[in-house]
């Protein structure tokens, strides 16, 4: 956010933030009746605006009777809170448009997945001929032989009660989780629920805190939701939990999202030591920890550490656990667990979004994810994604290039040296039909200018390395130069 703005429409519209930022923690109780609110000066720092901004939207509370002035001690929360909100008379209707929405629908993955080619290195997903495909098209028949109407039947909100009651036995079986049915909730795909998540918890203005680099999406919707990023670096030793600690005391963040298993994009995984105390600091500074944890059963050696849910006992922890991803990423299966207000606020979400995860995706999903030959195909595929890094790893060895080998997951995550402009040889390969994730749409400060995503896992292993060879053969045209 820029202390001078560029044009009338953008002053409406952070002070209108601004304002809704106040409302909010008035709301949450972080600002009760008759406390004194931080001074202009004090909150415009905070927010990083004009105090002509600030006290805009203190003018506004005041009109509002949400807030009542002192002469000369400042603005203090009102009492009672009335039942609308008026906007200025000035605010014109662009403003008022854009007062919950603050930025425009943007997801740049997605723009670069689109684009058709040859070696696809952007999608961060399994080779469909490593899936089960026969055994499940088998399968198929058979969840409609169990299940004759299954087509004519919804799903509730909340997902199958039979594959919840599946996963809670899985997730003590596993993980020593206990869960009830009612702990869960069946999403389409880990990054709705990272969506409902956003529209629950987070308001303009609000601070979260978000790894850095990490997930692009991600950080396009809580863009899109006006959330300010705090970065908490990531690196292959995990967190720096002390300035965690000082980032959490200090900006109070809604929340923590992460990706500490197999982390997208860099692979690493954070210890568990740090996970325990990381559950620790949620509860004693109130901060939920959404833990995305995608592609758990993706290790190429040794199993990740447990969940974070694991070590909760307070209800700060949010897990969402995605399975379709290497048995048929296009059931979208996700399962949200968390505490009873958090679920019950996510179903309400969910039934709004789309009522309900597909029933029929859902019964498929179950009925291979238990079955014996579920577990022979982690075994290979586990196998083949081992070779397929080494493939990449083999090629790039000689470039100068710098990474950190996974232990698991889909990507690495490279380095590239400081002549080679990252967003120019995507342009070059995109033209020769390669494609790879830029480092800057991953950084919430949009600085990684050097770094690329590059996924081995899509691609089989012929391709792969003809694939790899073409995008070092374009990069070196920079250092020829």
């Amino acid at each position: 956010m820029k202390n001078s703005l560029s044009s009338g429409k953008e002053t409406n519209l952070l002070f209108l933030q601004a304002y809704d930022y106040i409302v909010t923690r008035m709301d949450r109780g972080e600002w009760k009746a008759h406390d004194k609110l931080p001074s202009i000066r004090l909150l415009a720092q905070e927010l990083q605006v004009h105090r002509l901004t600030v006290f805009r939207a203190y003018q506004l509370l005041k009109q509002n009777e949400r807030a009542y002035v002192k002469e000369k001690s400042g603005y203090f929360v009102s009492p009672c809170k009335p039942e609308e909100h008026v906007l200025p008379e000035h605010a014109d209707a662009e403003s008022t448009r854009l007062f919950t929405s603050s930025s425009a629908l943007k997801n740049s993955l997605s723009e670069i997945q689109q684009i058709p080619v040859e070696y696809q290195f952007s999608q961060a997903l399994i080779d469909p001929n490593l899936l089960p495909n026969l055994f499940l098209s088998e399968h198929v028949k058979k969840v409609f032989d169990i299940y004759p109407k299954l087509m004519g039947t919804y799903s509730s909100a909340q997902g199958d009660e039979e594959l919840r009651e599946y996963l809670c036995r899985y997730m003590v079986r596993h993980h020593n989780i206990q869960l009830t049915v009612n702990d869960l909730l069946i999403t389409t795909g880990g990054q709705q629920a990272i969506d409902l998540i956003s529209r629950i918890y987070i308001r303009p203005l609000d601070s979260i805190l978000v790894e850095r680099p990490t997930y692009s999406a991600a950080l396009d919707i809580f863009r899109q939701k006006g959330a300010r990023f705090i970065p908490v670096e990531i690196t292959p030793d995990g967190y720096d939990l002390a300035n965690v600690e000082r980032l959490m005391e200090k900006h109070k963040p809604r929340l923590f999202y992460m990706n500490p298993t197999f982390h997208n994009p860099t692979g690493y995984t954070v210890p568990a030591a740090q996970r325990k105390q990381l559950v620790e600091l949620a509860e004693r500074y109130r901060c939920l920890l959404i833990e995305d944890d995608a592609i758990h059963e993706m290790y190429l050696d040794q199993p990740p550490p447990q969940p974070m849910l694991t070590y909760d006992t307070e209800g700060w922890v949010v897990y969402l656990r995605s399975f379709s991803k290497y048995i048929a990423p296009g059931l979208r299966i996700c399962a949200v667990m968390g505490g009873p207000s958090i679920i019950k606020s996510l179903i309400t979400a969910k039934s709004l979004a789309d009522n309900g995860t597909p029933l029929v995706n859902q019964k498929m999903f179950l009925h291979y994810f238990e079955s014996p030959r579920m577990q022979q195909h982690l075994e290979k595929l586990r196998i083949a994604l081992q070779i397929r890094k080494e493939i990449v790893e083999e090629e790039l060895a000689s470039t100068g290039w710098h990474w950190v080998s996974p232990q698991g997951g889909f990507n690495l995550w490279l380095q590239l040296p400081d002549f080679i402009p990252v967003d120019q040889l995507l342009e070059d390969c995109l033209r020769e039909s390669v494609s790879f994730v830029p480092g800057e749409i991953c950084d919430p400060l949009k600085e990684m200018r050097s770094w690329i995503r590059l996924s081995y896992s899509f691609v089989n292993e012929e391709h792969l390395r003809d694939g790899v060879r073409r995008l070092i053969k374009i990069a070196g045209r920079y250092e020829a130069q």
